[in-house]
Order: C-alpha cells, then sequence, then structure tokens
C-alpha cells in the first residue's frame, strides 16, 4: 500500500512530531498538514511538548498545533522521529506512516518512508507527498524552513546537488528565501542569548583540542529563564574551532542529562545508540538519568577515545 491509498483508507489523520521539536520538524509536519488539508481531510497537528519554537511562529497554520490528540482512530503520520517513545503518546495498534531521514531510525512504522541520505525530513515528506498531491506555497513555506534549519543555511556535510534542486522547486512553488532566511537567523530570544553567554563560560577542550564539552547546569538555566526551544544552536558551537571534531553538550533537565554530539567527520550514532539515543552520524545525542554532569561527561570521553 503506498502513501496515498493509507491515506484514503482513513477518515482523520493525525499529524505528530518528536518532543521538544526543531525547524524540521514542525515545518514537515504543517508541511504535510497544508496539503492534506487542501486535500479535503480531517486532519490535526499534534506535538507533545509545552514549550514549541516561538520564531516559528511566521510558519502558515503554526496555531493550529495542538498538545493532544482529538482523534482517537486516526491514521498517524510521525515526521522527523528515530523512535516512537520520542512522540510522547501511546500509539499501540495505530496505523503509522514514519517519514524520517535519521540513519538510527527504529523502523517502527507501518509504512517507512526513511532515508539518511537527505538533509531534512522535509525533503522525504515532499518527495513522496508531491507524486500523489499538489504542493501549495504554505506547504512548500514550511518545508523550505525545514530544509534550510536542518542544513544550517546549507552548510552541513550532507548537502549535494539534489538538495538545492529540492530547494529550487519549493522556491518555484512560492517559498521566500528571504522571509525564512530573515525568520531563523534574526529572531532570537534575550534568554536564547544569556544562556549562551553562561554556555561558553562553561567550554573545555580535551585531547589535545581535538574535542570540547559545553555543560549547562540548571542554576543557569533558572538564572536566564531559558527553556529547551532556546538552546537550539548551542550544541554546535564547539564544533566551529578549528582543532574541534567533535562537540559535547550537556544540559540539565528534569532530573535527567539531555546529551548532543556533533562532530565535523566522525561517524557517532553509534556512541548515542549505546547510550539509548540516536540521530545522524555527525549529529545525534541521547538522555540520561545521571544529573552529574562530570560524570556524565567522563563516560562519554572514554567512548571517545576508546
Amino acid at each position: 500500500m503506498n502513501i496515498k491509498e493509507l491515506i484514503d483508507s482513513y477518515r482523520t489523520i493525525t499529524i505528530l512530531s518528536h518532543i521538544n521539536p526543531d525547524a524540521d520538524a514542525i515545518g514537515t509536519s504543517l508541511g504535510i498538514y497544508a496539503i492534506l488539508k487542501r486535500y479535503g481531510k480531517l486532519v490535526e497537528v499534534v506535538n507533545y511538548s509545552k514549550d514549541l519554537p516561538k520564531y516559528l511562529d511566521f510558519l502558515p497554520n503554526y496555531t493550529k498545533i495542538k498538545r493532544e490528540m482529538g482523534y482517537s482512530e486516526s491514521l498517524i503520520i510521525a515526521c522527523d522521529c528515530g523512535s516512537i517513545d520520542r512522540l510522547g503518546f501511546d500509539l499501540e495498534g495505530r496505523d503509522i506512516i514514519n517519514i524520517d531521514h535519521h540513519k538510527t531510525n527504529s523502523l517502527y512504522g507501518t509504512l517507512n518512508l526513511v532515508d539518511d541520505m537527505l538533509c531534512s525530513a522535509s525533503h522525504k515528506a515532499y518527495m513522496e507527498f508531491s507524486q500523489e498531491f499538489d504542493i501549495c506555497r504554505d506547504s512548500a513555506t514550511c518545508f523550505y524552513t525545514a530544509l534550510l534549519s536542518d542544513t544550517q543555511h546549507f552548510t552541513t556535510s550532507g548537502v549535494t546537488q539534489d538538495t538545492f534542486g529540492f530547494a529550487m522547486e519549493l522556491m518555484s512553488s512560492g517559498a521566500d528565501h528571504r522571509e525564512i532566511s530573515y525568520n531563523l537567523t534574526y529572531r532570537r530570544s534575550l534568554a536564547s542569548v544569556r544562556i549562551a553567554a553562561k554556555a561558553l563560560n562553561t567550554l573545555e577542550l580535551h585531547h589535545n583540542a581535538q574535542i570540547s564539552s559545553i555543560k549547562i547546569d540548571r542554576d543557569m538555566i533558572e538564572d536566564t529563564g531559558a527553556k529547551m526551544r532556546d538552546m537550539v544552536g548551542i550544541a554546535d558551537i564547539g564544533r566551529t574551532i578549528s582543532t574541534v571534531d567533535v562537540a559535547i553538550t550537556l544540559i540539565a533537565q528534569n532530573g535527567k542529562t539531555k546529551v548532543s554530539l556533533r562532530s565535523k567527520r566522525r561517524d557517532l550514532s553509534q556512541i548515542a545508540e549505546e547510550f539509548g539515543g540516536g540521530g545522524h552520524t555527525q549529529a545525534c545525542g541521547f538522555t540520561m538519568d545521571i544529573t552529574n554532569l562530570e560524570e556524565i561527561l567522563d563516560k562519554i570521553l572514554k567512548k571517545l577515545t576508546i
């Protein structure tokens, strides 16, 4: 059964994305939402998280995102999510279309549309939906936002000629590069600047400056009033140092620690999986129940230097 046949077999559809969503998760979700609303389906877009990225409020239908599912027997379309537990809802017995681009995706869907060679989940969504549905301007805007963000403005290692071809198709469908780039670049919150400043004060280099680490503890978060949405991008700071290949960022979060791993060349996805996480080869992460940041950092450094 292909994607259109599965969609047509359901009266209602629920679009989900991962907890603490980024622009790819939100953009892909809203892009699909715009397509299916135009197609005439009963569709809702839902994310479990309490706080969504405010800088994405320019996206069409952003205000339609809900925290709870209203349809009990709907088809689930999961966007940019490597494992079912990161969606935040009990989906036992539900048909799921799994649209993603993470290498570590666990293929939890009834229909798994996963391609880890693509730079964003929105690219995979576009490839599948454009064959069967019309791509409107609202959808193109959302997909382009997802692409521009996940490629860090076309600077990540996975960018190819096909990536730019996809971008051109979206612009031809109405995506405004200037508007989208402005919203992704110049709408940072004050809390995000303050937490970044505190984070930089913790920057350390390890193993002949080939590995960097940043630690964000609970006091820093309370002092700045920062939310998880305000810490997007901090994980990439250490990687910008010329000598650094691997950047580690640890963030205290509700009695747990969120760890982000970034690299210029090294495949870190297996290390993330060993700690119960996942992601891309050079951008991945995991969460640990341990709250001692130094203890966690020591565990990671040992793995990296084996």
